[in-house]
């Protein structure tokens, strides 16, 4: 399935590198700042300050772990891409293995198999659920039989003598004309 909205490969890394980011410390901060108000003094005060200090130390690094694999996973798909020269899911689902493998490994060979397969098994769910919304919403966009046949298809019936005009007949159009009283 060739996806003709993205943005071409060097702009695509950028953009999804700061996406990453937003998305990271937006979803950092309400993270950090719950983890910093449960873990602060009692009282209302207390519990602000400590939300606001958690989650301005924490959030920026969050936000930048985002950053560091969307842009890795970006890289990933736009070489992939270029490699086997067509934009498809499969793709994106080699993008999330490498991406696992490759920010896990100082950790060792172990982990980055197994941080690879559960990026990649990550990627083919999300693949996965977009495939089948593209589907189900492209049903709306079926052409719908309104419920006629096609004359060619309807049966032919065989004409009797009285339904049809005799050859004779005064009627230019087959139907009775009226007499409009001397005009």
């Amino acid at each position: 399935m060739d996806e003709y909205t993205r943005e071409p490969c060097p702009i695509r890394i950028v953009d999804d590198c700061g996406g990453a980011f937003a998305m990271g410390l937006t979803g950092g901060s309400i993270f950090h700042a719950i983890k910093g108000a449960r873990s602060s003094a009692p009282g209302y005060r207390s519990r602000i300050a400590g939300m606001a200090k958690t989650a301005a130390k924490n959030a920026p690094v969050t936000g930048g772990q985002f950053a560091m694999w969307g842009f890795t996973f970006s890289l990933t798909d736009c070489i992939l891409s270029r490699l086997r020269k067509k934009e498809d899911s499969w793709n994106s689902i080699m993008s999330g293995g490498i991406t696992g493998a490759v920010l896990t490994a100082r950790l060792g060979v172990p982990t980055m198999a197994g941080s690879a397969f559960v990026g990649a098994v990550l990627l083919g769910l999300i693949e996965g659920v977009g495939i089948v919304i593209n589907r189900f919403s492209a049903e709306q966009f079926k052409p719908q039989n309104p419920g006629f046949e096609e004359p060619a298809a309807l049966p032919q019936k065989e004409p009797s003598a009285s339904t049809v005009p005799s050859s004779n007949s005064n009627f230019p159009f087959g139907g009775p004309q009226m007499n409009l009283g001397g005009m």
